[in-house]
Protein backbone atom coordinates (compact mmCIF):
# COMPACT_ATOMS: atom_id res chain seq x y z
CA UNK A 1 0.00 0.00 0.00
CA UNK A 2 1.42 3.17 -0.69
CA UNK A 3 2.20 5.53 2.11
CA UNK A 4 2.54 2.77 4.40
CA UNK A 5 5.87 2.61 6.04
CA UNK A 6 6.77 -1.23 5.71
CA UNK A 7 9.81 -1.29 7.97
CA UNK A 8 7.49 -0.34 10.91
CA UNK A 9 6.43 -3.00 12.93
CA UNK A 10 2.66 -4.33 12.23
CA UNK A 11 0.02 -6.72 13.76
CA UNK A 12 -2.50 -8.71 11.94
CA UNK A 13 -6.29 -8.48 13.15
CA UNK A 14 -8.87 -10.85 12.13
CA UNK A 15 -12.34 -8.69 11.83
CA UNK A 16 -16.31 -10.02 12.19
CA UNK A 17 -16.90 -8.99 8.08
CA UNK A 18 -20.47 -7.16 9.94
CA UNK A 19 -17.81 -4.90 12.25
CA UNK A 20 -15.45 -4.35 8.63
CA UNK A 21 -19.32 -2.66 6.76
CA UNK A 22 -20.06 -0.70 10.28
CA UNK A 23 -16.51 0.61 10.84
CA UNK A 24 -16.13 1.60 6.60
CA UNK A 25 -19.53 2.88 6.42
CA UNK A 26 -19.08 5.23 9.81
CA UNK A 27 -15.12 5.98 8.36
CA UNK A 28 -16.72 7.38 5.09
CA UNK A 29 -19.61 9.66 6.86
CA UNK A 30 -18.50 10.54 9.86
CA UNK A 31 -16.33 14.41 9.72
CA UNK A 32 -13.26 13.15 11.73
CA UNK A 33 -12.57 16.93 12.74
CA UNK A 34 -15.72 16.58 14.77
CA UNK A 35 -14.84 13.47 16.50
CA UNK A 36 -13.24 13.98 20.07
CA UNK A 37 -9.97 13.07 20.04
CA UNK A 38 -7.00 13.38 22.91
CA UNK A 39 -3.93 13.90 20.68
CA UNK A 40 -4.07 14.19 16.09
CA UNK A 41 -2.19 10.27 16.57
CA UNK A 42 -5.76 9.35 16.96
CA UNK A 43 -7.48 10.92 13.93
CA UNK A 44 -5.10 9.42 11.82
CA UNK A 45 -4.73 5.95 12.93
CA UNK A 46 -8.70 6.55 12.13
CA UNK A 47 -7.70 7.62 8.67
CA UNK A 48 -5.13 4.57 8.45
CA UNK A 49 -7.97 2.28 9.29
CA UNK A 50 -10.58 4.19 6.80
CA UNK A 51 -7.54 3.75 3.97
CA UNK A 52 -6.69 -0.11 4.91
CA UNK A 53 -10.66 -1.13 4.52
CA UNK A 54 -10.86 0.92 1.62
CA UNK A 55 -7.97 -0.87 -0.36
CA UNK A 56 -7.01 -4.55 1.67
CA UNK A 57 -11.07 -5.18 1.39
CA UNK A 58 -14.21 -5.82 -1.34
CA UNK A 59 -15.82 -3.98 1.57
CA UNK A 60 -16.23 -0.16 -0.53
CA UNK A 61 -18.39 -2.27 -2.47
CA UNK A 62 -20.98 -3.28 -0.25
CA UNK A 63 -24.56 -1.82 -0.81
CA UNK A 64 -26.95 -0.34 1.91
CA UNK A 65 -28.90 -3.25 2.00
CA UNK A 66 -26.02 -5.03 3.16
CA UNK A 67 -24.76 -2.01 5.82
CA UNK A 68 -28.20 -2.27 7.19
CA UNK A 69 -27.90 -6.41 7.66
CA UNK A 70 -24.04 -5.44 9.15
CA UNK A 71 -25.73 -3.12 11.12
CA UNK A 72 -28.47 -5.30 12.79
CA UNK A 73 -25.85 -8.16 13.09
CA UNK A 74 -23.55 -5.80 15.34
CA UNK A 75 -25.95 -4.69 17.54
CA UNK A 76 -27.66 -8.02 18.09
CA UNK A 77 -24.80 -8.67 19.87
CA UNK A 78 -25.07 -5.68 22.11
CA UNK A 79 -26.30 -6.75 25.93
Amino acid sequence: MSGMDLSLPTVQISLWRSDAVVHFDWLITVDLDAVPTQHPAEKQALADLLTRLEHETDIPGVTQEQVDAAREEVSRDMG
